[in-house]
């Protein structure tokens, strides 16, 4: 792994850390507000400043693609002492963690070929998630994940609809990913060449909630749900981060125990039992514990990146194999 990766999980975290966050995201009012809580201004999806860019498709053969951050900031406080416990995208380092330090990074890898948008959003801090408090992190999930919605609905109506897309997010934009599926009507489901949930969980429940939340179960299937979780041993499986209820192995995409080589050394093994990837050979150095919490036993970190070169070919597949479906 490049060591231009090292200190991502020093910053980004799970924004879908609870099972139940996903399934029961208030719909009806908005958050409440602490007297001393900074809430920042919302983003207009209509500025272009508003999303990593990038058309790579110069053949028009392509997807576009939906690309959700993970988290990036901290609880922090405004110059007047209110806390705020979302990023705020008009605020430039904010912008910088997740355009430059993520969002540019993936479009590295998954731009050639596609056209890629990645929305700046009011993501959770840290800090919701490590409190494990219901209350908390629904009340603070609901905003992160209406800009979210807001985006991809602008996303969907700028778009050529004759072309396929894809959605992809890695940690709380996993949770974004599954609740995408959720909030998305059948027409633009038949749009989807595949959604690609990196680092998070997708469960029972969220499946029966949701029937456009389909388990990929092999390297061409269309229309499904990519979703895989790392640790070096299945004792070091978080029910809070990676305890799912479906599993494909990218590297060989398959969803028995047949293990697949990676770079040579690594040896990668989807265990049936507890869909997660055990991995073996790769010590996830690169990727520091992070508050004693991911990065230990897991390689939490790693999602994006460790499994680059196949999410790029697989795209490319299912994107194809899209086309070839639909005649297009």
């Amino acid at each position: 792994m490049k060591r231009m990766f090292q200190w991502i999980c020093v910053a980004a975290f799970i924004g879908g850390i609870m099972s139940w966050t996903s399934c029961k995201l208030r719909k009806d009012n908005a958050p409440s507000v602490e007297a001393s809580e900074f809430i920042p201004k919302a983003p207009d999806y209509n500025d272009a400043t508003m999303w990593v860019t990038v058309d790579g498709d110069t053949d028009g053969t392509g997807a576009d693609i939906f690309y959700v951050v993970s988290t990036w900031e901290e609880d922090w406080t405004t110059e007047d002492g209110r806390i705020c416990h979302y990023a705020d995208v008009w605020n430039q380092e904010h912008r910088e963690h997740m355009g430059s330090l993520e969002s540019k990074k993936v479009a590295a890898y998954m731009s050639p070929g596609n056209r890629f948008f990645a929305p700046y959003y009011r993501h959770t801090t840290i800090d919701a998630w490590l409190t494990q408090n219901e209350d908390t992190i629904m009340r603070r999930e609901r905003l992160a994940m209406d800009d979210v919605r807001a985006a991809f609905d602008h996303f969907q109506a700028q778009r050529d609809q004759s072309r396929p897309f894809i959605i992809v997010g890695f940690s709380q934009g996993g949770l974004a990913v599954v609740e995408l599926l959720k909030h998305i009507n059948d027409e633009t489901y038949r749009q989807l060449a595949a959604a690609y949930v990196l680092g998070y969980k997708v469960t029972e429940h969220d499946m029966a909630q949701c029937s456009h939340i389909r388990p990929a179960e092999s390297e061409t299937d269309t229309g499904v749900t990519i979703c895989y979780n790392t640790v070096k041993d299945v004792k070091y499986i978080k029910p809070i981060t990676s305890a799912s209820d479906i599993c494909i192995n990218p590297v060989n995409w398959r969803t028995d125990a047949t293990p697949a080589t990676l770079h040579d050394t690594i040896t990668v093994t989807l265990s049936p039992a507890y869909h997660v990837l055990v991995v073996t050979g790769y010590s996830g150095s690169e990727y520091p514990p992070y508050k004693d919490f991911i990065n230990v036993g897991d390689i939490h970190s790693c999602e994006p990146w460790l499994y680059s070169e196949c999410l790029a070919k697989n795209i490319a597949v299912r994107t194809k194999k899209w086309r070839e479906k639909n005649g297009n």
